[in-house]
């Protein structure tokens, strides 16, 4: 890592010496008259634009070569906009006012060639990065031509994107160190259920980078693909229907399932009435409202009968054109009240057969979440206390263990971030190795 860092650091003052001489080639070749040395400068700034990276390999895919490609142009524009600027300075007390004519078309040039440097890397980790997100993509326009503010601003997205650019190569690197491991290969599959208003898609994930890192470690995968809006009851029973098929096709026996949210009640369910608790291994569920949500209480008090019919009827049209077959808005809100959960723990019971376990997690502050959970958050917060923006800190635990997630400072983990919604590397907090740990510690136990 040393050896890396130093070959990096050595890379970069090439690199800064090359864009330098580019950028000031007109200038040289006019203070040498040797007007070829503009080509060669030339040359060297279009190669430097070409290859900015130090590192050869390494990036997990395009996507990430490109990410460093840009924020690297941008630290360069940062260090060669302000040694140009000093060089300009101390050239027009020798070259002005005899000289201004070729000064002012170096200066032209070399501004010319800035530009291109910056709208290189800039364009490079606009349309690349993950990490930036909307917000600081648009603090950056904002900012763009504001003295300062504008410096501040590049200096943080370059920080972001090369920060995101380490994590990911980190994360291949360790996934490398232990793939003769297979630490997350359990013995049962896995099967992943999602919560309300979802749908396992083929081209948004609801677990973002999660399925894909379980897998490069060894797991199998499958996915309820149940209807996004149900009743408990309903999407039990289809849950069933799917885990006995999986059984039936694959000849597991078993499935370790981990349930996000409403899921994690819709599990319960189907384990307890049927028919498919010989067929479950263990139940992890995470950040489900076992004893209800607050917020669901409030939303079907407070809102007007024909508001809720009418949220309802765009929710059930929509959905059925994304493949829902009977979405029901109203039961899946209405199951997740606390009547109706202390209803479902009253008349149902777990199964002595599966093993159960429950994560939770806290946000710490309301504008740490997305939306709408930055707007949900102090209303949950209101009626329950601490929560996820969603569900309350107390409706978490279920199971014969129970695991309580924050970070440090002000940004805490939401109900989104425990499934990876944003596909945001949250400080103190890696989703992906969280998962990791999960079906890690299942295996261990012989699941």
């Amino acid at each position: 890592m040393k050896k890396s860092k130093v070959f990096t650091f050595f890379y970069r003052v090439l690199l800064s010496i090359a864009l330098m001489i580019g950028i000031n080639s007109m200038l040289i070749s006019v203070v040498f008259d040797k007007w070829y040395l503009s080509f060669v400068g030339i040359l060297l700034f279009v190669l430097a634009n070409v290859f900015p990276s130090a590192a050869k390999g390494g990036y997990p895919s395009f996507k990430f070569r490109m990410i460093a490609h840009g924020s690297e142009l941008l630290l360069q524009f940062l260090i060669t906009t302000l040694l140009s600027s000093g060089i300009y300075v101390y050239s027009a007390f020798y070259m002005l006012p005899d000289s201004w004519i070729k000064w002012g078309i170096s200066l032209g040039c070399a501004v010319f060639a800035e530009f291109v440097l910056f709208w290189n890397g800039i364009i490079s980790v606009y349309c690349s990065s993950v990490q930036l997100g909307i917000k600081h993509r648009v603090i950056g326009l904002l900012c763009g031509f504001i003295p300062i503010a504008n410096l501040i601003c590049l200096g943080i997205i370059i920080r972001i994107t090369m920060r995101e650019v380490n994590f990911e190569i980190e994360k291949v690197q360790l996934d490398k160190s232990r793939a003769d491991e297979k630490i997350c290969k359990t013995k049962y599959p896995i099967l992943l259920v999602h919560g309300v208003f979802f749908r396992d898609s083929a081209y948004f994930n609801y677990w973002g980078r999660v399925p894909a890192e379980l897998i490069a470690n060894g797991a199998e995968i499958y996915y309820g693909n149940h209807e996004s809006a149900s009743s408990v009851d309903d999407s039990a029973r289809e849950l069933a229907e799917r885990i006995k098929s999986i059984v039936a096709e694959t000849g597991c026996e078993k499935l370790n399932i981990i349930a996000h949210s409403k899921g994690g009640l819709d599990c319960r369910k189907a384990i307890a009435c049927y028919g498919v608790e010989d067929m479950v291994a263990t139940l992890t569920t995470i950040n489900t409202p076992h004893r209800g949500c607050g917020f669901a209480d409030y939303l079907l008090t407070k809102v007007s009968p024909d508001i809720k019919n009418k949220i309802a009827l765009a929710y059930n049209t929509a959905l059925k054109k994304f493949g829902d077959k009977s979405p029901d808005f109203i039961a899946a809100v209405t199951d997740l009240t606390q009547e109706k959960c202390n209803k479902l723990n009253a008349d149902i019971s777990d199964s002595p057969k599966v093993y159960y376990q429950s994560f939770g997690s806290n946000l710490n502050r309301a504008g740490s979440g997305k939306f709408p959970l930055n707007f949900s958050y102090n209303l949950v917060k209101y009626f329950d206390g601490a929560n996820d923006g969603l569900v309350s800190e107390t409706s978490f635990p279920w199971g014969e263990k129970y695991t309580y997630i924050t970070t440090k400072g002000k940004r805490g983990i939401s109900h989104g971030d425990m499934i990876d919604l944003n596909r945001e590397n949250i400080k103190d907090f890696d989703i992906r190795e969280f998962y990791v740990q999960i079906l890690a510690d299942l295996k261990k136990s012989g699941y």
